[in-house]
C-alpha cells in the first residue's frame, strides 16, 4: 500500500480500541481524511502532542483500500497549545475545527479554506477572538457557496445600500423593510460594509483593529445561520459563542 505526505490540521481525535485513537485530518492534498493512529495513547515518539486539535502538523500515512488510513506519524508546525489558552480562545479554536469537520466533505481537495485556516489560527490569539472568527465564517460560508448577496434584499431585488437589513433563520438572504418577517433579526449596515471590506483584503489588514463580542455579532449570528441551515443540525460551538459574555 503507498504511503502518502502531506501538510494537515488536526480537526477531531477519540479513543477507538485500547491505546488507539480515530483520527480526523484536513490535509492540503488529499482533504479531509480519517484515520487510526495505533498506540496512540502510549507512543510518545511518534506522535507527543502532535494530535491535539487544530495542530499543523506534517502527516505520513498508508493509504488503505478501505475508508480509514493508518497515521504512520506526525511532525508538528504549528500548535496552538504554544499560547495561552483561555476558555474563549479555546471555544474559538474548537469553533474553527468544528466548522470545518462538518463543511468540508471527504477527501476533496480544498487548498483555499487551507490557507483560511491557516490564516485565521495564526490570528486568533487570548483577547482578539472576534475578529478572526468574523472573518473566518465569512469566508468559510462563502468558499461553501452558503453566502447570499449582503446588498440586495433577497424578496424584491431592492438595493439595501445604507439601510438596515433583516434577517431569519427560513430565508436565505437579507431582506428589506417592507418585507421582513415575524421574529426577524436586523443587520446593521456597518456590519454589511465591514463584510464587504473582509472579502476584499487579507486578515492581516484587520489585526489590531478594536473588536468587542458586540462587533458584527448579529453578521456572525447571519453566517452561523448559513451553515446550520445547509447542515441540517446546530453547530455546538456557534451557540457556544453566541452567549459569551
Amino acid at each position: 500500500m503507498p504511503s502518502l505526505k502531506s501538510e494537515a490540521i488536526v480537526l477531531r481525535t477519540s479513543p477507538m480500541r485500547e491505546a488507539d485513537l480515530l483520527v480526523t485530518l484536513f490535509t492540503r492534498s488529499h482533504g479531509k481524511v480519517r484515520g487510526v493512529a495505533k498506540s496512540a495513547l502510549k507512543s510518545k515518539k511518534r506522535f507527543g502532542g502532535a494530535l491535539e486539535p487544530l495542530t499543523v502538523v506534517n502527516a505520513q500515512w498508508e493509504a488503505g483500500s478501505h475508508e480509514l488510513m493508518r497515521l504512520d506519524s506526525c511532525e508538528v508546525m504549528l500548535s496552538p497549545l504554544t499560547q495561552s489558552v483561555d476558555y474563549p480562545r479555546a471555544v474559538a479554536l474548537g469553533h474553527v475545527a468544528e466548522s470545518l469537520d462538518q463543511l468540508l466533505p471527504d477527501h476533496e481537495t480544498n487548498d483555499v479554506v487551507f490557507r483560511l485556516a491557516l490564516a485565521v489560527l495564526q490570528n486568533l490569539h487570548c483577547g482578539a477572538i472576534w475578529m478572526p472568527l468574523t472573518y473566518f465564517d465569512l469566508w468559510m460560508t462563502r468558499l461553501t457557496g452558503l453566502l447570499p448577496e449582503l446588498h440586495i434584499c433577497r424578496n424584491c431585488g431592492t438595493a439595501l445600500n445604507g439601510s438596515v437589513a433583516w434577517f431569519h433563520p427560513l430565508s436565505e438572504g437579507l431582506m428589506c423593510q417592507q418585507h421582513k418577517r415575524l421574529a426577524s433579526i436586523e443587520m446593521s449596515a456597518d456590519s454589511r460594509q465591514l463584510a464587504a471590506e473582509m472579502l476584499k483584503l487579507p486578515i492581516t489588514h484587520f489585526v489590531g483593529e478594536s473588536w468587542q463580542r458586540m462587533r458584527c455579532a448579529e453578521l456572525r449570528r447571519f453566517l452561523h445561520q448559513r451553515m446550520e441551515g445547509h447542515l441540517e443540525k446546530k453547530l455546538l460551538s456557534a451557540a457556544t459563542l453566541e452567549k459569551m459574555e
